[in-house]
């Protein structure tokens, strides 16, 4: 059996220290990465004379997945969807009552953090 003289012990505990910290770095990188790359889209459900309309659906379907999501707009027709991708092009829309908002587009090269888009029923 070999054993490590005390400078090799220590030398040893602090590259198994350095290690774990690399290793919770990888894993936590991701996360912290992903934060940092989530965006907004909020605005109001307008109707003919464009007053918010409350409880109307609006609709967010990611055009890479086709995934929807979806929202009621407030009292004052206000709707918001967080944490979303940069890297992701979205479709949005809104219906009430037989009506739909002409769909409008979230692109992936458009950079902005917060986008207001407010949707008018027709």
């Amino acid at each position: 059996m070999v054993r490590l003289s005390g400078s090799r012990a220590g030398s040893r505990r602090v590259a198994s220290f350095i290690l774990m910290a690399l290793l919770v770095g990888l894993v936590l990188a991701p996360h912290v990465a992903n934060a940092q790359q989530q965006r907004t889209v909020s605005g109001k459900v307008l109707g003919q004379s464009d007053e918010g309309k409350a409880g109307a659906v609006v609709y967010l379907k990611d055009v890479k997945t086709l995934t929807i999501r979806s929202a009621i707009s407030t009292q004052d027709g206000s709707y918001r969807f967080g944490q979303l991708s940069d890297g992701t092009d979205y479709e949005l829309w809104a219906e009430l009552e037989g009506k739909k908002s002409p769909t409008r587009s979230v692109s992936s090269f458009d950079q902005k953090k917060q986008n207001t888009i407010n949707l008018k029923l027709k």
